[in-house]
């Protein structure tokens, strides 16, 4: 009797084991394990250039230093500032004779209403209320020609602000000098290269990937775990170029990093391991009969059995050839 159920508990655990076995012989598409490897990178770069000429007097930033508030560059603002002072000093000349005009308008106004009452009651002539009433409208008119002119220098006086302003050449903040190409007392001109500056802000990557990597990485979630110095952060797919390189035959893309909280440099060496598809299908070794390097295997549904070529290990599976007779969620049976 003791024997008995031995023998049943050995029975009831082998094929559990069976069962479990044969649920989990399924063909699937084989796999590989890739890493793509690439290094940091600044998001944005610029090269600062001035659009006015002139003396440099003053280089606030050097090589590694992150910009702050002060200009980058600034440039000796003396002849705009004489220009500013004399327009200014226009202006006021203009104002002071229209505050002239002004008080000429109201008098002669009141002289020709005056003048217009007596003609009215024929105590005055036409001709002296005509000439009454055209000193009105010529003193207006000055005014109105003096009122252009103030405008038109005021225009010339923010055309002038503006250019001084471009006297001292800004940078984003925040953005770090990776080049300098400028010292004080140098003269410039517009368009020359004073320095670079780079967005340290952010890291990116840039790959050049395949159609299968392309795919893989389309599959991850929307941010997805890479190593970067050794450390694992997590990244995003910033951008992808749609243009195919006909060389390489790859895709140029761009990852982003997004809480990466050491220091922020270029040329990190960065990972991101990857699942592709390969050529064949995969399997357990347990589905694989291989007697006198036969290898085959059996389908559950048909009980067909299949000679297979082995075309690699991964792992407790193995790698077959493709055959038409396989196809992907297929079940077999274990090997005997």
């Amino acid at each position: 009797m003791y024997q008995f159920i031995i023998f049943f508990l050995l029975f009831l655990f082998v094929n559990v084991n069976i069962s479990v076995s044969e649920d989990n012989l399924i063909l699937t598409r084989a796999e590989k394990q890739i890493v793509l490897t690439g290094f940091t990178r600044s998001e944005t770069t610029m090269v600062l250039s001035p659009e006015v000429s002139g003396k440099v007097i003053a280089v606030n930033y050097d090589i590694g230093e992150i910009i702050g508030k002060n200009p980058f560059v600034s440039v000796d603002p003396t002849f705009i500032d004489f220009q500013i002072k004399q327009t200014r000093q226009s202006i006021r000349e203009i104002m002071i004779a229209e505050k002239k005009i002004d008080q000429n308008i109201r008098y002669l106004k009141k002289e020709f209403e005056r003048i217009d009452f007596l003609h009215k009651g024929d105590r005055a002539t036409e001709v002296k209320r005509d000439a009454a009433e055209n000193s009105l409208i010529q003193a207006r008119l000055e005014h109105d020609e003096l009122s252009s002119k103030r405008q038109m220098l005021e225009i010339t006086l923010k055309e002038l602000a503006e250019k001084k302003h471009r006297h001292h050449i800004q940078a984003p903040k925040g953005w770090v000098v990776v080049e300098r190409q400028v010292e004080k007392g140098e003269i410039i001109s517009p368009d020359v290269p004073l320095g670079r500056i780079s967005n340290y802000k952010n890291l990116v990557v840039p790959l050049a990937v395949s159609g299968d990597e392309f795919d893989a990485i389309e599959r991850l979630p929307k941010k997805f775990k890479v190593s970067v110095n050794g450390k694992s952060v997590l990244a995003s797919l910033n951008w992808v170029n749609p243009e195919f390189n006909e060389k390489s035959r790859k895709l140029n893309i761009e990852i982003i990093l997004l809480d990466y909280n050491y220091r922020k440099r270029g040329g990190l060496p960065f990972s991101l391991p990857l699942k592709i598809t390969t050529d064949g299908l995969l399997i357990s070794k347990k589905a694989i009969t291989n007697r006198y390097d036969n290898p085959r295997i059996t389908l559950k549904s048909s009980k067909e059995t299949i000679n297979v070529e082995i075309l690699g290990e991964s792992g407790n599976n193995v790698i077959i050839a493709n055959d038409i007779r396989l196809k992907p969620g297929m079940a077999l049976l274990p090997s005997h």
